[in-house]
């Protein structure tokens, strides 16, 4: 529904403002000191309690954003007056083709950038979007949807919903529209921070991402880090995808890294790259608390993954799809953790002789016809029982090393 208030009207109480609550504290304060807050949450929690200081009739907002994530369409924050600090709802891919957005308030003012004003006691709910029905469950009387234009044009938007009888006024109408020129700038940053912080720590990891929002962005730039270490290599690959078609063959390696990402990431872990079908993992001292706990938490991860495994074959050969099969070299050590690259093409990883080594390891799982091998210095760290299986040669190093693997 369209808003009856002209343009003229709405500048008219604007410039005046003697009507109703005061707009200008709120703005000052979206200026202020005080509202530099890094945090999309905290900060709508207090803007939504400067509105209710100063007297706005506002019982619920929500403001949603469409977000760049693999996983996720939106992000919502709402803010509730009877109901503490603010709630974070994340919107997966495909929600413009369910019944939940079509003909719902947000895809109108998604499709016209237009405000919309719904007064719920003067509409006949059952022949309305059905989210209309729960806001008014909830007590509102009215709600009113403001588009907000975000920097690369896209709309995002909030709702704003009254529990006054009789709904908003006019007066309040082109304030909450006005008010959403001067909140769009903070939320427009603190939404594309979030997004910056989602895409990084899924294209680089958690680790690195925070790294690089820290400015650790110069070429150079490293720490030496204790860790464990996995190499994991897929097995069979080359003849997998010279047989298989280019959609089974990328379902075959999703399937593949998500058993080893999910079991990695439940126990610390942090997949720092992939490798073609090869897998780099760090369990890092620092994360895991010691040395001993990060080579443990890299074992069990190991354990899970292969146990994750085994059900997912178990699927795959009832479905007549070829099994996965993978190894994994474990080992622990001192490495450089730091960011290499071309002056305008920068890539961080973790380097040394403990790297090279934890490759050399799994190579051997496939001589060795031993899905898991880890290093002398790997097994003593752990507290298992383990088996020896002799010593061999890796390459690049000059002395036999032993290896081990669980009993």
């Amino acid at each position: 529904m369209s808003i009856s208030l002209s343009a003229e009207e709405q500048a008219r109480i604007l410039v005046h403002d003697t009507e109703g609550w005061p707009l200008a504290p709120i703005i000052d304060w979206l200026y202020s000191a005080d509202a530099k807050i890094p945090d999309a949450q905290l900060f709508l929690e207090q803007f939504s309690k400067r509105l209710i200081d100063v007297g706005a009739p506002v019982n619920r907002f929500r403001y949603s954003f469409w977000t760049i994530h693999p996983q996720l369409a939106a992000i919502s924050y709402i803010w509730e007056k009877n109901r503490p600090g603010i709630e974070m709802f994340e919107v997966p891919h495909g929600i413009r083709e369910t019944s939940s957005f079509i003909g719902s308030p947000a895809q109108a003012v998604d499709n016209s950038g237009k405000p919309a004003r719904y007064h719920l006691e003067k509409l006949d709910l059952s022949k309305e979007h059905p989210v209309l029905a729960e806001v008014a469950a909830m007590g509102a009387t009215d709600y009113l949807g403001i588009p907000l234009t975000a920097v690369n044009g896209e709309f995002q938007s909030a709702f704003v919903s009254t529990d006054r009888p009789g709904g908003f006024t006019d007066c309040d109408i082109a304030k909450l529209i006005r008010l959403a020129d001067f909140l769009q700038p903070k939320l427009d940053v603190l939404s594309a921070y979030r997004s910056a912080v989602e895409l990084l720590n899924t294209y680089v990891g958690q680790r690195t991402g925070q790294r690089i929002l820290n400015g650790q962005i110069k070429r150079g730039d490293g720490e030496t880090i204790k860790a464990a270490l996995w190499f994991s290599d897929l097995r069979d690959f080359t003849e997998l995808s010279e047989n298989l078609p280019a959609d089974e063959l990328l379902a075959l390696l999703n399937s593949y890294f998500e058993f080893v990402f999910n079991a990695v990431d439940a126990h610390g872990g942090e997949v720092l790259r992939f490798i073609g079908d090869a897998m780099l993992i760090v369990f890092t001292e620092e994360a895991a608390g010691s040395l001993e706990m990060a080579c443990e938490a890299a074992l069990s991860a190991a354990e899970e993954a292969f146990a994750n495994l085994a059900k997912l074959n178990e699927r795959r050969f009832g479905e007549g799809k070829p099994e996965i099969r993978f190894g994994v070299g474990l080992h622990k050590g001192t490495v450089i953790y730091g960011n290499v690259g071309a002056p305008s093409r920068l890539d961080f990883t973790v380097m040394g002789p403990a790297v090279n080594r934890t490759a050399r390891l799994e190579s051997l799982t496939k001589e060795l016809a031993c899905p898991m091998l880890f290093s002398r210095e790997f097994a003593q760290y752990t507290g298992r029982s383990v088996t020896s299986h002799g010593y061999h040669h890796l390459k690049g190093v000059a002395a036999p090393q032993e290896v081990f693997s669980l009993v």
